[in-house]
């Protein structure tokens, strides 16, 4: 599929996730938080086949394009306005160390299609891109992980959403993670 129609595609499903959680529960700070949650699902559902597949260029390519990294950082970088949207408006108080957390992995996920284009140009080795490459995804695939697991633990009671779809997220995030380990297993085999 070519870039700007899966950019599009990703785009009107944000804004499909935005009008579904504006009819339920009108122009709020409710709806916002609904549409912030859902659009960090999708931005996981994206980071998924990224995660699984980048060893696999060719179906990324075929399913996503080959700028999948730059859909990856609008997909999430639309997730960042809402979530800062919501933090604002709700006054949902920051923990510092969180947000250095976060503030890294969004800094990975702008600079990773510029990153991208750069070893496609030969500007930097693919041995050099693999390595940063390898960091960017294990790095928020932990991000992820540490999305869902103060949820499932309960420490986040205002996140939305329902135990059981914290626990299922975590357990895709952790499947994700079985799933790499596998893989890499039977590659050096």
């Amino acid at each position: 599929m070519s870039s700007r129609r899966i950019i599009i595609l990703f785009v009107v499903l944000e804004l499909i996730i935005a009008g579904i959680a504006v009819a339920a529960d009108g122009f709020s700070v409710s709806a916002l938080q609904t549409t912030t949650r859902f659009s960090g699902r999708l931005s996981l559902f994206l980071f998924s086949a990224i995660f699984l597949l980048h060893h696999k260029p060719e179906t990324l390519h075929a399913w996503l394009s080959s700028k999948f990294y730059l859909l990856f950082a609008i997909v999430h970088g639309i997730h960042l306005i809402e979530l800062s949207s919501y933090i604002y408006l709700s006054g949902t108080p920051l923990v510092p160390i969180r947000v250095a957390g976060g503030f890294l992995g969004y800094a990975f996920i702008f600079l990773m299609p510029v990153l991208s284009d750069f070893e496609t140009n030969g500007r930097i080795s693919t041995r050099n891109f693999f390595i940063v490459q390898t960091v960017f995804l294990y790095y928020l695939w932990l991000l992820f992980f540490l999305t869902y697991l103060p949820r499932v633990q309960g420490k986040l009671p205002n996140a939305g959403g329902h135990y059981a779809e914290h626990v299922a997220l975590l357990g895709w995030v952790s499947t994700m993670l079985g799933i790499k380990l596998t893989n890499l297993i039977q590659f050096k085999k």
